[in-house]
């Protein structure tokens, strides 16, 4: 299997439309984590992702009348991009459907490269079924994003240029995974040529599609997937991809949000660039190996798949690259409500710097303070924070970790209620225009919502907290209702963060 893939490697047309991207040292986090880290840059191919080459190779690949009649694709982004811009190198008719959620930045990228964009559905699957049936219906051949030999194998040119780029002691690649067309063309290749260096995998923890697949030993459909690193958001690997994943890859490392946030930033850092959630994957990877495995012998190189980063997510990122350090912590302190109560505490927290503190009266006895502060130890330091403040009497619940907190709570503090028969639900739905009407619309038609918080970063979905009034007995019903309301949803009534800051 891998002489077959070699072959189709070495012959891939890619180089028609992709560049040969550099191999970087990334000296400040090589420095910081005692290990030489390369950084291949595939954010700075024209269409600033990988995508380019896969999409490309397949369609200079296809019979001369079937590029004739054109190609459509199913796409959010990178793969748009990449099949719209080769469509318009060989001059053929490109349709790429997108689903409604589709930032419009990535449709006028689609457009400007002279292809037809449709938009459909709210997800992916959406606008794949879509395309299938205009494929069908225009006689257009479907470009698959990662399950084709020629994708894979054009994808697979990045394993080649790096083993020619780099020439010294080489210990692991490791490789961002949605679908696996690149780590099985990467894979492949590396294995090929060189058995020892291990090749990688890294998935967000919200969507282990591939992770899960090789510890099942067969392809795995995901409930959800979490869509921060909306490039590599799949709920099942591709069929060939894990195929190949089964022989050549090494194993997958799973990341946390905060742990990509904290990779972003630690590429700009070092390049003065910045990557798209998925595009830093291979770097947080590469410290969590560090942290587990120890520093080696040999070159660790991270694939910087793409720079496709929607601007106004850029305050998300910030706000967990910290906590993705461990840097900071999130802590839920109770003090007590007399005079003198909050120099008393931040004495006791030192000169630690305060990254926000939000304080809310409970009754007269107690208050509860929702504090962020800077560490610059890790875990060691949160932990012997944490042990300081119970040591000094305070009742401290340590949130660095709890997502409703992180993404609601903290800029809720201040409105405490006491509402009969609450539950709590944290849900994502589809971000389009109209969405959130169409969200309270159906949500508030038998039961009366008590809270309400929204918040969006400029992904594709929206994230609300809701306080609904259940009737004793009903819940089975609200149960029903919530499921066939088809979004994503955890509750959270029993978090701890509501019951010291909202209840």
């Amino acid at each position: 299997m891998p002489q077959k893939y070699i072959e189709k490697i070495l012959r891939a047309r890619v180089y028609d439309v992709a560049h040969e991207t550099p191999l970087d040292l990334m000296p400040r986090l090589s420095k910081r984590l005692d290990s030489e880290i390369l950084l291949k840059r595939e954010d700075l191919q024209p269409v600033f992702s990988f995508k380019l080459r896969g999409a490309y190779n397949k369609i200079i690949s296809l019979p001369e009348e079937a590029r004739e009649r054109g190609v459509i694709a199913a796409s959010a982004g990178n793969h748009a991009q990449g099949v719209a811009l080769s469509a318009q190198k060989l001059g053929i008719r490109a349709v790429i459907v997108m689903p409604k959620t589709t930032p419009g930045i990535k449709v006028a990228s689609v457009r400007a490269f002279g292809a037809r964009a449709v938009l459909h559905g709210d997800a992916y699957d959406d606008a794949y079924q879509h395309a299938l049936i205009v494929a069908e219906k225009e006689g257009l051949t479907f470009i698959h994003p990662y399950d084709d030999p020629d994708v894979i194998a054009g994808q697979g040119t990045v394993g080649m240029e790096i083993v020619r780029q780099h020439t010294g002691n080489l210990e692991a690649v490791f490789v961002p995974v949605g679908g696996g067309g690149l780590i099985a063309g990467v894979s492949a290749f590396i294995k090929y040529v060189y058995p020892k260096v291990k090749v990688i995998g890294v998935e967000p923890a919200d969507a282990p599609s591939m992770h899960h697949a090789l510890q099942n030993q067969r392809r795995v459909t995901l409930d959800q997937v979490g869509i921060f690193a909306d490039g590599v958001a799949v709920r099942q690997a591709g069929k060939e991809p894990y195929r190949i994943a089964r022989k050549c890859v090494d194993e997958v490392i799973l990341v946390s949000t905060e742990e990509i946030c904290a990779a972003i930033k630690d590429i700009f850092d070092d390049t003065r660039s910045i990557a798209e959630p998925a595009g830093a994957l291979a770097v947080a990877g590469v410290k969590k190996y560090l942290a587990r495995d120890g520093a080696g012998s040999g070159a660790l190189v991270a694939i910087d798949s793409g720079a496709n980063m929607n601007f106004d997510r850029l305050r998300h990122v910030s706000e967990r690259a910290e906590l993705g350090e461990r840097n900071e912590a999130v802590l839920a302190v109770t003090i007590p409500e007399k005079p003198g109560s909050f120099r008393r505490f931040s004495n006791t927290i030192g000169k630690r710097g305060v990254t926000e503190f939000n304080y809310r009266y409970a009754d007269d006895q107690d208050a509860h303070v929702f504090v962020g502060v800077q560490l610059g130890g890790g875990e060691d330091a949160r932990d012997e924070l944490v042990k300081r403040l119970a040591d000094k009497g305070y009742p401290v619940i340590d949130m660095t970790d709890n997502e409703m907190a992180k993404l609601h709570i903290r800029h809720m503090v201040g409105g405490r209620a006491e509402v009969g028969n609450e539950l709590l639900y944290r849900f994502e739905f589809p971000e389009r225009p109209g969405a959130l009407l169409q969200f309270l619309t159906r949500m508030g038609q038998d039961w009366n919502i008590s809270l309400f918080h929204y918040r969006n970063h400029g992904a594709a979905y929206g994230r609300v907290l809701v306080g609904m009034q259940v009737p004793e007995g009903s819940k089975k019903v609200l149960q029903s209702f919530l499921d066939e309301l088809g979004y994503a949803y955890v509750e959270e009534t029993g978090n701890p963060a509501y019951r010291l800051f909202l209840r």
